[in-house]
């Protein structure tokens, strides 16, 4: 018999709000009402928010002008960028030390697979190591972090939210569903809690009836299919049983998506560049949502004529994967390294890097975007899904950007 599988999530508490008031002891550090993100003039997006700040409503991914009205005393700062990511690596070093294959999801968030240290760590717990774990991330960098586990990626992300150490919540750090408990602890799950199942999917599952986990389980697989379609189906049927079989495993394999063209005949009208980035903006957004990936940064390369070569880049808080933004950022970039050196160019390029499994997909962009060109909407997303499903079933000449 196949033992059950031993993973955990470990989920960084408040972590740009921790390693801004590390960076800052003397200002932020003592403010309790803090939010990261930007400043009181900025018009970005709350990056993290203290938990003092949150009872005022405010969130992750809210516009900072929002966040202001809700918490007016609250102080703002913009990320600390390089101090967080150093940070993270410090966190990853220790997760490493106590777990064979430790996955990043994000900055600030790391699946681990522990099977196969039950002897090594003497049969404890598992809850057990993830104290044990979580103190020695205590120890080594100061920071706080919480720890769900079970036997899936989903049971574990769920479980995270209750350790979580939220206001009044009296959790501790480290909630573990056992092998066996994932029914009774879905119970308790609504469906907007599950990821993936973003405002439109909840629109159509609360039409027919569905909120809550319980809601779904009544109805079987063929009922289901009726209503969804046999993949939505079977996707909801096998997560509202706590059933995910992805494995825990490092994204070592896609560490850029990049698209270039070496041009027959030198171009040096600025219009006839943009066109070609245009082309190739399309096929690389592509291929970072068909490998179920976000982009952080996006650089433009350009080799000129006499065979010097250029690049400029940009990087996001928010993964991008929607042609119109990916679009947005490299004309940016194409107009700086033109306006440096106006030329004739032989080659051109672009590269999407930072990336990051893509589990907001079908989650709303909480952004407003008439203030930011290169924000990614909700909007956006679902033109990309579109016109990918059109390729997918008429082939890649089935539909493109009109001005390629």
């Amino acid at each position: 018999m196949t033992a059950p599988r031993r993973i955990l999530l470990a989920d960084a508490d408040a972590f740009f709000v921790a390693v801004a008031r590390m960076v800052d002891p003397e200002g932020a550090g003592r403010e309790p009402l803090l939010i990261v993100g930007g400043t009181r003039e900025s018009r970005g997006v709350v990056c993290s928010a203290s938990y003092e700040t949150r009872a005022f409503g405010v969130r992750s991914a809210m516009p900072i002008a929002r966040a202001l009205r809700l918490c007016p005393q609250a102080v703002c700062v913009p990320v600390p960028r390089k101090a967080c990511g150093q940070k993270s690596g410090e966190i990853r070093q220790v997760l490493e030390r106590f777990a064979p294959v430790v996955e990043a999801a994000s900055i600030d968030e790391w699946y681990l697979d522990l099977a196969g240290t039950e002897a090594l760590y003497r049969h404890e717990p598992l809850a057990d190591t993830a104290r044990r774990i979580r103190e020695a991330i205590r120890r080594d960098t100061g920071l706080g972090v919480s720890f769900g586990g079970g036997t899936s990626k989903l049971v574990a992300k769920l479980a995270v939210e209750h350790a979580k150490p939220k206001p009044g919540a009296g959790a501790d750090g480290v909630f573990v569903v056992p092998p066996g408990g994932e029914s009774a602890f879905l119970q308790g799950v609504a469906l907007a809690d599950i990821p993936m199942i973003g405002p439109r999917f909840q629109e159509r599952l609360a039409a027919l009836g569905m909120r809550t986990v319980p809601d779904v389980l009544q109805y079987d697989l063929e009922a289901l299919t009726g209503w969804l379609g046999a993949r939505e189906a079977a996707w909801l049927h096998d997560r509202v049983r706590g059933v995910d079989e992805r494995d825990v495993a490092p994204r070592l394999e896609t560490k850029s998506i990049s698209r270039d063209e070496t041009f027959p005949a030198d171009i040096a009208d600025d219009a006839a560049l943009a066109r070609e980035l245009l082309a190739l903006v399309t096929r690389a957004a592509a291929d970072l949502r068909a490998e179920g990936l976000a982009a952080r940064t996006v650089t433009v390369r350009i080799r000129d004529f006499d065979f010097r070569t250029r690049s400029a880049g940009r990087t996001v808080e928010q993964g991008v994967m929607s042609d119109r933004v990916i679009l947005a950022l490299a004309r940016a970039m194409l107009g700086r390294l033109r306006s440096a050196r106006r030329v004739p160019a032989r080659l051109l390029g672009v590269a999407l890097s930072s990336l990051a499994e893509d589990e907001t997909a079908d989650q709303l962009m909480l952004f407003e975007r008439d203030r930011d060109p290169v924000v990614e909407t909700e909007r956006d997303r679902a033109v990309a899904r579109a016109v990918d499903q059109v390729r997918a079933r008429f082939g890649p000449r089935g539909i493109g950007p009109g001005g390629v």
